[in-house]
């Protein structure tokens, strides 16, 4: 067997190794989600333009996928209710009042302003509370949410 042989064999074994980390992380965190909860929405998200080179994208696409799989999965091996949600708009649309601002917030932008109520809430609770509610879910102690609009998928 030449060096390169023993290279490509070894980097083989190296992906190997880390798609069964990811996996195995990925069902270790499902399992904690589901058994935590009864009903669940999670974005179907697909990470196509996430990373810049072909190898992260494919890492990143095989880490996603894993984990959603792993959730579609426990979800359903302990019965809970797990619904799909179009991840389209999520930061840039207000989840009391349902407007959507006219330009994609930056990053570095953490609060999130509605110009049309003038809701005020932390970036990532107004996209989660806006999941909940496309998914049809109303979240626990939060008031004032509009009701939801057509349902989301429900995950097969």
């Amino acid at each position: 067997m030449t060096t390169a042989e023993r290279h490509a064999e070894g980097a083989g074994y190296a992906r190997y190794t880390y798609r069964l980390r990811v996996s195995s992380t990925a069902r270790e965190w499902a399992k904690k989600v589901a058994t935590d909860h009864d009903r669940l929405a999670v974005e179907d998200f697909r990470p196509k333009f996430l990373a810049k080179s072909t190898v992260a994208r494919k890492a990143a696409d095989a880490a996603i996928g894993a984990t959603k799989q792993a959730m579609i999965h426990m979800a359903r091996e302990h019965g809970r209710e797990l619904r799909l949600v179009d991840p389209a708009h999520t930061t840039m649309e207000c989840a009391p009042c349902g407007a959507r601002t006219k330009h994609a917030l930056p990053l570095s932008q953490r609060i999130y302003t509605c110009t049309a109520c003038g809701a005020v809430s932390p970036r990532d609770e107004n996209s989660a509370c806006l999941m909940l509610v496309r998914a049809g879910l109303a979240p626990a102690g939060v008031e004032g949410l509009r009701p939801p609009g057509p349902l989301a998928r429900q995950a097969a």
